[in-house]
């Protein structure tokens, strides 16, 4: 009956010491949080191991952060993937849509946002201004030279090749004219006139040729024989190329002399200004101009904004990291930390762990405490 007391008693106080000592161990991980003294006597063991070693600590855990958790393989296997490239094509598209392919917002309003004030003044003024300058400087070219000097040689060669042409024209209208009734009734009005014009010497040709009927018809007879005559021909045809030659020499000004610019001036901008309508064209939207905006950059523009920034995301990405010094920045949180902060961590973590190590000392210490107790029952009996 003694031994099994002994043992029970050896078996109990092993137990609760051994079970005592680890739960102590594992409270001086974290207490106490600061240094003890009596007087200027620091106390062993204070403060707790993880506070005591708590700069350690962070500096690990930033590189353990660095090195294993946030690396630039982890975070490339796990953000530039197909299905994430996929999705920011689709929300990059939708917001496209929604905020300017598809908005109800007309350019003016475009404009506006972006702080482009008084446009269509702006534009007409300068189309004005524009069409001004290129007026007066066509205006000063046109007037600087002769007729020769200005217009196109091939022009002038065109013109003066028209020259038998306006030539045979006119012979046949003249021809035209002088054998028709009305050719006659001028002939005889013509003859009539000249005879009353003389008097008694017009009388006495009157007698002398006949009726003026008859003087008429000789008259139009001989006018139709010079019309065919190859001399009529060569003549008009000397006259007008003389005539045109001597255009040709004269000053552009000249000739444009009392050409009207200032109206032609307001005429072409008026013109330009109706038809570019900008303040009309400016009042609507991007889907009135581009109704097929969706679907093209859906095809073209979005996939390949989105592969650009992902490739080049990657490109930076460990540069990034390198930048944003993760180590550094755990470090400093962790510092920030209070200890009791990380110790509810630790333990929230571990709790189960910790009890199991407590009890596992219990146990120890228990078995300890038989073997003793059967070692002093037998050497004192």
């Amino acid at each position: 009956m003694n031994l099994i007391w002994t043992i029970l008693f050896m078996a109990v106080v092993g137990a609760v010491v051994g079970g005592a000592t680890n739960h102590l161990a594992i409270k001086m991980l974290f207490r106490p949080y600061e240094a003890k003294y009596i007087g200027s006597w620091r106390l062993p063991f204070t403060p707790g191991l993880i506070p005591k070693r708590r700069d350690d600590l962070a500096i690990q855990l930033g590189r353990t952060v660095t090195n294993y958790l946030l690396t630039p393989d982890v975070l490339r296997n796990k953000l530039f993937t197909p299905e994430m490239e996929r999705k920011v094509e689709e929300f990059l598209q939708s917001k496209l849509e929604e905020y300017v392919l598809q908005s109800d917002k007309t350019l003016h309003d475009w404009l506006h946002m972006a702080g482009a004030e008084g446009l269509v003044e702006k534009v007409e003024l300068s189309i004005d201004s524009l069409i001004d300058t290129q007026l007066m400087n066509a205006r000063m070219k046109l007037t600087s030279g002769t007729i020769e000097e200005i217009v196109p040689i091939e022009w002038q060669e065109r013109a003066k090749a028209h020259i038998p042409e306006i030539i045979n024209y006119v012979l046949q209208r003249a021809e035209q004219y002088v054998d028709s009734d009305e050719g006659k009734v001028m002939f005889q009005k013509l003859i009539n006139d000249f005879l009353e014009s003389k008097g008694t010497f017009g009388g006495m040709l009157n007698m002398l040729f006949g009726d003026s009927h008859s003087l008429v018809e000789k008259v139009q007879r001989e006018a139709l024989k010079f019309i065919h005559a190859p001399g009529t021909y060569n003549l008009l045809n000397s006259l007008i190329v003389s005539e045109f030659t001597k255009l040709q020499k004269r000053p552009m000004a000249e000739l444009l002399a009392s050409f009207n610019w200032d109206g032609l001036f307001s005429s072409v901008k008026a013109y330009a200004n109706k038809e570019l309508a900008l303040d009309t064209r400016l009042d609507k939207t991007i889907q009135e101009y581009w109704p097929a905006g969706s679907r093209w950059t859906s095809e073209n523009l979005t996939p390949k904004v989105t592969e650009f920034a992902f490739e080049l995301a990657q490109k930076q990405l460990e540069l990034s990291l390198k930048k944003l010094k993760l180590d550094e920045i755990v470090k400093e949180q962790v510092d920030s930390f209070p200890v009791s902060v990380l110790e509810d961590l630790v333990i929230g973590i571990s709790k189960r762990e910790f009890k199991m190590i407590t009890a596992l000392g219990a146990i120890i210490g228990g078995f300890i405490g038989i073997v003793q107790g059967i070692i002093v029952y037998f050497t004192n009996y």
